[in-house]
C-alpha cells in the first residue's frame, strides 16, 4: 500500500516576479488607504482594501483565478 499525497486543486500559475509586485503593490494601496488621507474615508479607501485583500490572498496562495480564465500562466513549472 502505497500513501500518495493528496491532489492539488489549485495548480500555481503566478510566477515569482509576479506574486512578489502584487504583495507589493497590495501594501502599498493598504497604507493609501489606512496610513494617508489621499484616498478619504469613503467608496476610494474600502476598493483599495478590496484590491489588496484580492492581491494578498492571490499572491499568498500562487493562483489566480483570472488568469485560469484566460490561460495565462506567469510560473515556469
Amino acid at each position: 500500500m502505497t500513501l500518495d499525497p493528496p491532489e492539488d486543486d489549485m495548480t500555481r500559475n503566478m510566477g515569482k516576479l509576479d506574486r512578489a509586485l502584487r504583495t507589493i503593490v497590495a501594501l502599498g494601496l493598504l497604507y493609501l488607504a489606512f496610513g494617508t488621507a489621499v484616498l478619504g474615508t469613503g467608496l476610494w479607501m474600502w476598493l483599495a482594501v478590496a484590491v489588496a485583500a484580492v492581491f494578498l490572498v492571490t499572491s499568498l496562495a500562487g493562483n489566480c483565478p483570472l488568469y485560469t480564465l484566460i490561460g495565462l500562466r506567469t510560473c515556469r513549472s
